[in-house]
């Protein structure tokens, strides 16, 4: 009995011995962008960049974040465009918008309804200046994207003095007389020019002392 006990205990130490030592299986059909975070974080940074692209049409973001985005923009048209209740439930687990939502279903399912997939597209862009990161743009193939131009900012004229143009003076004005200004008339010599008040002569100040007493107290 403690033989067999013994024996079996080594069969099941060998066993665990062996399956430690063998390599884990390999990753097939795991095509999952990890982006350097974690489960929770990148689930919404996707549903975010997924709700700007439904909003806007088109949106801005690294190549890596782009190519993460497109499976799930696509799995929501193909939501969008089965149209059930269910269909629209799921939807609004994974964005949490509904104005969203309604827009994905009313305007993006309704608009890709010929097609059978490949509803995004992905234009690469060069590197970012600050970090060197491949950037892309990433938008919706049936989308009627218009580029809005920015308006130019208007350059400000220096200020400079603006210098005085000599005025041109017309022959019919030369002709005319120059009128002369009227003089001062002079006081007759029996009254007597009025004379200014003498101005007062202005007082001296006082110094006064800190800490001591005036001599008037």
């Amino acid at each position: 009995m403690a033989l067999r006990q013994w024996l079996h205990r080594l069969l099941a130490n060998s066993k665990r011995l062996c399956e430690d030592r063998v390599s884990p299986r390999m990753r097939h059909q795991k095509k999952t962008i990890k982006l350097g975070r974690t489960a929770d974080h990148r689930r919404a940074l996707l549903a975010n960049q997924v709700c700007a692209l439904i909003q806007h049409q088109r949106i801005k973001t690294t190549l890596a974040k782009a190519k993460a985005v497109r499976p799930l923009a696509e799995r929501m048209v193909t939501l969008g465009k089965n149209g059930s209740i269910h269909a629209r439930r799921r939807a609004l687990a994974v964005l949490r918008q509904k104005n969203i939502v309604k827009k994905l279903f009313d305007d993006i399912a309704q608009r890709s309804a010929e097609r059978n997939g490949g509803y995004t597209r992905i234009v690469k862009l060069g590197a970012r200046k600050s970090d060197s990161a491949r950037m892309a743009f990433i938008e919706w193939v049936d989308a009627e994207y218009i580029a809005e131009e920015k308006p130019k900012k208007e350059k400000k004229a220096k200020r400079k003095d603006a210098e005085a143009e000599p005025q041109q003076i017309t022959p019919e004005e030369a002709e005319q007389p120059m009128q002369e200004e009227p003089k001062a008339e002079a006081p007759a010599p029996g009254q007597e020019e009025p004379t200014a008040p003498p101005a007062e002569e202005p007082k001296p100040k006082k110094r006064r002392w800190f800490g001591r007493k005036s001599d008037d107290s």
